[in-house]
């Protein structure tokens, strides 16, 4: 029983021990597979390493193998020609000396010198393009050949005696005949102009001369003219009244007709217009023979005011005087710094100065608009008649939008008897339509003031000539601004005036030398003035070419 019983516990110790044994075999295995797994990861690792190391290894260059080109970083071109040590900064320096000796050797009739020039600096700009294109820097080999065959060439050049100095004196002495040319070039260019502006076109000579024939030939012409001058009409200051100085009929037909054509009752409009003797019989026989919508226009010669004389006139005076005469009528001006349109003997002239007597030649009118026979009206001018002047004698539009028009521009102020009286800063204004309170006129002595002024000015020290000066002068203290879109000036002179101002302007104004009826007139403006040129009337037709 005992050894049955012992030996079931032996065969139970025995199993355990195989049991045990068993497990203790198998789990060698199970380490073995994951270090197996372990070893051949790193060994993946290990290889894949050892690629990356091999592809990104810098090259190694052998002496004697071919060396790879490794791309150059691109260089600012500019840089270079501005950089004082560069290459391409020599080169250009080179080029530019080498294009002035091409200058002075075909002066000098060595064309084979200037020709070797040409094709070194036919080839210094190749080079330098190249560089400019590439973006790379250029380098002593590249530049050396070029630079050295300059060198030679200029070294060629100035041993002909085309040295640096000899340039300097000849470019100098061809600045200086140029100089000289273009100074006489712009006083002879002026000259022209002057001549051109101050000359009567030949079309309106004909048509001058046509009307003069027909003024002489047809005795009815006259009686009616002084049925005209005679009528009451001239007088009714219930009217409108214009008045207008001018020897040109054209001219002085346009600003009738644009004004009449403009206004809302043409039939209350009246024109007084003064001429001289040449143009008297043309002027009256113009508007004789036709009808500008059943306004009045009384021609008067200047003629027949007796008290425009020497003894009350300073401007009479002191154009009977031999120096002033000598000074607007001469060809030439002993003083040549005086500006040549002054010289104009238009700007003496009695019908330019007749605006200064308009309370003399008007005696029973209270107001006034006055036109130049350069203007053009646009909008209806009566509205002006209603415009308060505060008790001032003159209404006119002022000029001073920039610096340069205001009064120390046209008088001399260096002078005591402007300077003590007059404000330097004071805004200019414009002549060429303007609205006269002829009571405030009268009260105000104005004319008087006017000769004043002239009998300071006749050494001509005050101002040089012309009207407005004078009228600044006369008018100072006594003139009410009018707004801008009354009076557009420079039609006659500036070619860059706003198509809206002038849409917008009452009256344009071709003041300056370019004049519509002149064929050196602005293009872009004349179609203004010819609108109103009636090209269909007989002697129009048969004087001008439109």
């Amino acid at each position: 029983m005992l050894r049955g019983t012992g030996h079931g516990g032996g065969d139970a110790r025995r199993r355990a021990l195989e049991h045990r044994r068993s497990a203790r075999r198998r789990l060698p295995g199970w380490i073995w597979w994951l270090l197996g797994i372990f070893l051949l990861v790193g060994l993946m690792l290990f290889v894949l390493h050892h690629n990356q190391k091999e592809q990104f290894r810098p090259p190694v260059v052998d002496n004697g193998s071919e060396i790879e080109e490794v791309p150059h970083e691109k260089v600012n071109f500019t840089e270079e020609l501005l950089s004082s040590t560069s290459f391409a900064r020599q080169l250009a320096d080179q080029m530019t000396l080498a294009k002035a000796y091409v200058i002075l050797t075909k002066e000098h009739g060595n064309l084979q010198l200037a020709w070797e020039l040409s094709s070194q600096i036919r080839n210094c700009q190749r080079l330098l393009s190249e560089g400019a294109v590439s973006g790379r820097a250029i380098t002593r080999d590249d530049a050396h050949p070029i630079i050295s065959r300059f060198a030679r060439l200029i070294y060629k050049a100035q041993d002909a005696h085309y040295d640096i100095s000899t340039t300097i004196v000849t470019l100098k002495s061809h600045a200086l005949a140029l100089e000289e040319r273009a100074k006489a070039a712009i006083v002879q260019s002026a000259e022209f102009g002057q001549l051109a502006a101050e000359s009567f076109p030949k079309s309106l000579h004909c048509l001058t001369v046509k009307l003069t024939e027909e003024w002489l030939r047809n005795p009815k012409h006259r009686s009616r003219s002084e049925e005209q001058q005679n009528s009451t009409r001239s007088v009714d200051n219930n009217l409108y009244h214009f008045c207008i100085f001018s020897d040109n009929v054209l001219a002085t037909s346009v600003v009738v007709n644009s004004t009449v054509s403009n206004a809302n009752h043409p039939q209350q409009l009246v024109f007084h217009v003064v001429t001289d003797r040449i143009h008297f019989g043309a002027m009256s026989t113009w508007f004789l023979i036709n009808d500008f919508k059943g306004c009045t226009v009384e021609v008067r010669c200047i003629d027949e005011f007796s008290w425009l004389n020497v003894s009350s006139s300073p401007l009479v005076r002191q154009l009977s005087e031999v120096e002033t005469q000598g000074y607007y009528h001469s060809a030439g001006s002993k003083n040549p710094e005086r500006e040549i349109k002054f010289h104009n003997p238009k700007f003496v002239s009695l019908l330019n100065h007749l605006r200064f007597y308009i309370p003399q030649i008007l005696p029973n009118l209270e107001k006034v608009v006055f036109l130049d026979d350069d203007v053009v009206v646009q909008k209806d001018l009566t509205q002006l008649f209603s415009i308060e002047l505060h008790g001032n004698v003159i209404g006119a539009v002022e000029t001073c939008l920039e610096s340069f028009h205001r009064y120390h521009k046209y008088l001399n102020f260096s002078h005591p008897t402007i300077s003590s009286k007059i404000d330097p800063h004071t805004c200019g204004w414009a002549f060429g339509m303007n609205i006269f309170d002829l009571i405030a006129w009268r009260k105000a002595n104005t004319t008087s003031l006017y000769h004043y002024w002239q009998e300071q000015n006749s050494d001509l020290l005050l101002w040089r000539t012309g009207t407005l000066p004078a009228g600044l002068l006369t008018f100072y203290g006594l003139m009410e601004p009018l707004d801008r879109r009354w009076h557009v000036l420079g039609l006659g002179y500036d070619v860059d005036i706003d198509d809206r101002l002038i849409e917008s302007a009452a009256v344009v104004h071709y003041n300056g030398n370019m004049k519509p009826w002149l064929k050196l007139a602005i293009r872009r403006y004349k179609y203004i003035w010819e609108r109103y040129v009636n090209f269909s009337h007989p002697n129009v037709r048969e004087c001008m070419l439109h």
